[in-house]
């Protein structure tokens, strides 16, 4: 590669290293700008509630806001928890909403996945696999040394049964088999 071509390749990356610091900040200003509205949002409720409980009573609330708020109510009841948690929303700076409210104890529903894109689950062995080698690193770090060795010949069997099928490959594998410097 030519030395106009590295500097090139160099400018380039320089260059989105440049927008992802940009657009990084831009999304940090937004989530603050989502907090603020929320908590600006959140006085105004809580300044109607009274008022709408003064003038109408009670149980007039949940109907205003059904006729007002184009929200769910409890969306509008974590607003107002969230403007009464804070007299100042700076306190909360740099912190997302679902952040700052996780931080103040207001209970949010988790993430939906509806929206997400599918991730096909894993195979049942790379699970299994996964939990077995947990579980193992977990019990290592807490097995005396002189049951370590029972616990090598416990798993010795699987060992060996695990390497005759990797070695002999799966069924129709015209292959030769795994020699010791390709095994991990």
């Amino acid at each position: 590669m030519s030395a106009t071509a590295k500097a090139s390749v160099a400018s380039e990356i320089n260059r989105l290293h440049a927008e992802v610091v940009r657009q990084a900040d831009d999304s940090q200003k937004c989530l603050h700008a989502a907090l603020v509205a929320a908590w600006q949002a959140g006085q105004l409720l809580l300044a109607e509630k009274k008022r709408v409980r003064r003038t109408m009573g009670d149980g007039a609330w949940i109907l205003w806001l059904g006729q007002n708020f184009r929200a769910s109510p409890r969306t509008a009841q974590k607003y107002m928890r969230l403007a009464e948690s804070v007299a100042d929303v700076s306190a909360l700076e740099g912190l997302s909403l679902r952040q700052a409210y996780l931080r103040l104890g207001i209970a949010t529903e988790p993430k939906s996945r509806a929206n997400s894109a599918h991730v096909d689950e894993l195979p049942a062995h790379v699970r299994l696999a996964g939990k077995l080698l947990v579980a193992i690193k977990r019990d290592a770090a807490h097995t005396p040394p002189e049951r370590w060795t029972a616990f090598r010949q416990d798993l010795r069997a699987l060992y060996d049964h695990l390497r005759r099928i990797f070695e002999a490959g799966p069924p129709n594998f015209a292959g030769p088999p795994l020699s010791n410097k390709d095994q991990p």
